[in-house]
């Protein structure tokens, strides 16, 4: 999901997009008003109303927006399936370059929050997610059909690696923890654990430290046991989807 301001407007209804777009970062969610909206922008009040009935028909507008402009960014992610996806975990994993778009990742976190009650936000959000999914499923199946990765479930290593991108994104904005180590991390993962045996090797990217998102799967033991003892089919501690 894109934490960058809409372009200069040209119409009206662009205009109210930024204008969200800024009192979204000033005032967060739970305390916006459409007046707030307004005041971030040359419109009045009732202009806004002119576009959208409510507060929520506009956040639906914003969240369309966002993401179109998700889509546009993970289109030139990268060009073969490894590639592209370590692009897809850079663009969902960017650090924020400013403090507005800090104050931007915060208030759609509190969005995030209503949609256990609200159908419209959980249906926008929802899209967010299968998006993600599916680009990660698609560039490791195709991965492994060029015999690069190894013979994963590729719906079951998306579900993975989009559950690590939607943990870190959270725990970044809620608690502060880093998220480009965990970006290091899943790069890691997928350019060295996914890697099959007579496969490229590319080159190592830095693991060092871990900022505590949790770890990703170990390389596999070559005796056949995990770094726990257990045996390397996963039957003991938790399951590695790859």
């Amino acid at each position: 999901m894109s934490d960058t301001e809409p372009a200069d407007p040209d119409t009206p209804a662009e205009e109210i997009l930024c204008a969200t777009y800024r009192a979204l970062c000033r005032h967060g969610y739970a305390d916006l008003t459409m007046q707030d909206i307004a005041d971030e922008s040359d419109l009045s009040k009732a202009a806004l109303h002119y576009h959208y009935d409510t507060k929520q028909d506009l956040l639906l507008a914003f969240l369309d927006h966002l993401y179109e402009e998700f889509v546009s960014s993970l289109a030139v992610a990268g060009g073969d399936p490894v590639e592209r996806l370590v692009g897809t975990i850079d663009v969902a994993l960017s650090p924020p370059r400013r403090d507005a778009d800090r104050e931007f990742r915060t208030a759609v976190l509190e969005l995030k929050a209503q949609a256990p009650y609200e159908p419209a936000y959980r249906e926008k959000l929802e899209a967010f997610d299968d998006l993600l999914h599916e680009t990660v499923r698609e560039a490791v199946a195709e991965a492994i059909e060029a015999g690069v990765f190894r013979d994963v479930d590729p719906d079951e290593t998306a579900s993975f690696v989009v559950t690590v991108i939607n943990g870190a994104q959270t725990r970044h904005v809620s608690v502060g923890a880093p998220i480009d180590e965990t970006r290091s991390r899943l790069v890691a993962y997928v350019t060295e654990t996914l890697v099959a045996g007579d496969g490229r090797e590319p080159e190592r990217a830095d693991t060092a430290g871990s900022d505590g998102d949790g770890d990703l799967a170990p390389d596999p033991d070559p005796d056949g046991e995990s770094e726990n003892g257990g045996s390397g089919d996963g039957s003991d501690g938790e399951e590695d989807p790859a």
